[in-house]
């Protein structure tokens, strides 16, 4: 087979998967996760049954096809952007805005996306997008790294058990931001540092207030034993 022959498949092969991701794009969003079905999708895309499942096994195989090449940019441009010298919830902060930003472009699309992707281990798209996961966790911990030698992050905790923790607050934080009815990036994104300033800042109160309490409660303690005391 010559140069010419092999470049010229890997074109139509490039051809082929570009129409199967806008196929499936536009009839997910035109018609829905549920009823958008994979003959639709071949059709629309102008190849076989039989050729698109050399790309997408299912539907869930389509959705990653459609955004896995998005979402590795996304996510360079995520971990560049934490780079810059800030504080350790702004470094977090510029990390999930190209996030909210891409999310907000197709809502309706990015639903079903966040909806499939619990438990995706499987499938043909399976490992670019586990892949695009770990690259962002280990961004994360990166960022938690540098806060804990810089002091900036008191905890002992493992950078990556902290990143995890972090990955999965700020996870929950966009599931909740894109069900709303007009999902506004600004505003997800105001109150994703809430809750980053919640987790990282904790519920406990300071060591200060905390040995002034302990201090009160032994107190009561003390005051205590001594009326049972003069009771018996």
């Amino acid at each position: 087979m010559s140069e010419m022959t092999k470049g010229l498949r890997e074109q139509n092969k490039v051809e082929k998967r570009q129409r199967i991701r806008e196929a499936a794009r536009e009839l997910f969003s035109r018609h829905g996760y549920e009823s958008a079905t994979l003959r639709q999708i071949a059709r629309r895309a102008h190849v076989g049954l039989g050729t698109l499942f050399n790309y997408a096994q299912d539907k869930r195989d389509l959705v990653f096809l459609i955004f896995n090449e998005e979402l590795a940019d996304v996510t360079t441009q995520a971990l560049k952007a934490a780079q810059s010298p800030r504080t350790l919830i702004d470094q977090l902060i510029a990390i999930y805005e190209p996030h909210y930003q891409y999310f907000s472009q197709n809502p309706a699309l990015s639903r079903i996306l966040l909806k499939e992707l619990t438990f995706y281990s499987e499938g043909k798209q399976a490992a670019a997008f586990q892949e695009i996961r770990k690259r962002l966790i280990s961004g994360i911990e990166k960022v938690v790294r540098a806060g804990q030698q810089e002091r900036r992050i008191l905890s002992a905790e493992e950078a990556g058990m902290v990143a995890r923790h972090i990955f999965f607050v700020s996870s929950g934080a966009i599931r909740w931001w894109i069900a709303s009815l007009r999902p506004d990036p600004r505003e997800g994104l105001t109150e994703l540092r809430r809750l980053l300033e919640l987790q990282i800042r904790g519920l406990e109160a300071s060591s200060g207030a905390r040995n002034k309490t302990a201090g009160k409660t032994r107190q009561r303690i003390k005051a205590h034993r001594k009326m049972r005391a003069r009771r018996s």
